[in-house]
């Protein structure tokens, strides 16, 4: 049985002028102790569905149908109280700016003692250890005098390690990670997303890992889902999807990438831009974009459908598609 299950996740936001549909009908699993991916561009959807996991959507955002599962258990409808016994003690949340999830008044160690004693029963003294040990175990130097600093005193790639070490202190299951290197230098991401791989791998942690950069998912991730206006375009095996993708949305993200090796005078483009929420397109959304695009395409949405080795949200992988 998988570790989570989203089954049709339809997120909306009722406006004056009538309801946005932000997520329709999103679906997939995530296994213990895999990483999924989830890319794709702003507005896509990404984050919205790990805060929908998570119970941190804002209001009036609400999610209109569909079920999300934890160990076979349905969480989506559970009391914020109730969520909130959740979120730390079995799914950790890691997001991209440390300053909006550290708070500046209270020392780290302060902060990593707490969620502790929150989740699980610790003596002050035992709180204490395992939080200068947390430290030390995301690269923290010097743990023991670290211990009492504040947010402000380190630097933006530390407080990541710090967000990281608080995320994983009440030994999750499931890490929802939403661009957690966004803010970082270059140079201190590639360091963050492997501290990232290590820790979730070796405390058996399964991770939810949004991002814009395909260079990071190809790196971490195990499966991958390219995500196009509020649905999956395309899901499958982290090689398959970046060495041949199936959707033309995905074969544009991955055109688009340039490669070590090769001279290119030009790198792939796709035409267009994503759709506002008030003004998707009927059939498929991303049909106005896309080069391949028929009849079928404009009046009909299609589901997730094989296509090799993933699965593709794509008519072109329907019976018969081939012929016509």
């Amino acid at each position: 049985m998988a570790l989570l299950e989203v089954d049709r996740l339809t997120v909306e936001f009722p406006t004056r002028r009538g309801t946005l549909r932000a997520l329709d009908g999103v679906s997939f699993s995530i296994g213990a102790g895999e990483v999924l991916g989830v890319v794709g561009e702003s507005g896509a959807g990404k984050s919205l569905t790990g805060a929908s996991i998570i119970g941190l959507l804002e209001p009036p955002g609400r999610i209109a149908s569909g079920e999300i599962r934890l160990n076979g258990e349905r969480i989506d409808t559970l009391k914020p109280e109730a969520m909130r016994h959740i979120r730390g003690k079995q799914i950790g949340a890691i997001f991209q700016d440390p300053l909006t999830t550290l708070n500046p008044l209270y020392s780290v160690g302060r902060q990593l003692v707490e969620t502790m004693q929150a989740h699980l029963k610790l003596s002050d003294a035992e709180a204490r250890s395992r939080a200068v040990g947390w430290l030390r175990e995301v690269g923290i130097p010097a743990p023991e005098q670290r211990v009492e600093a504040y947010p402000h005193q380190f630097s933006g790639g530390m407080r990541q390690r710090v967000v990281i070490a608080l995320a994983l202190c009440a030994e999750p299951r499931l890490v929802i990670a939403d661009e957690p290197t966004t803010a970082l230098d270059v140079s201190v991401q590639a360091q963050i997303i492997a501290l990232l791989r290590r820790l979730t791998r070796e405390h058996g942690a399964s991770v939810m890992l949004v991002t814009h950069d395909m260079g990071v998912i190809a790196e971490t991730a195990d499966r991958v889902a390219v995500m196009y206006a509020g649905r999956i375009a395309e899901i499958g095996p982290v090689a398959s999807v970046v060495k041949a993708p199936a959707h033309p949305y995905s074969k544009g993200l991955m055109g688009s990438i340039p490669a070590l090796g090769h001279r290119m005078a030009r790198l792939a483009q796709i035409d267009g831009a994503m759709p506002r929420l008030n003004a998707i397109p009927p059939g498929c959304a991303f049909n106005p974009r896309c080069k391949r695009v028929f009849d079928r395409c404009r009046v009909e949405r299609p589901d997730l459908l094989p296509a090799g080795d993933t699965r593709a949200a794509c008519w072109l992988y329907a019976e018969g598609a081939a012929d016509a």
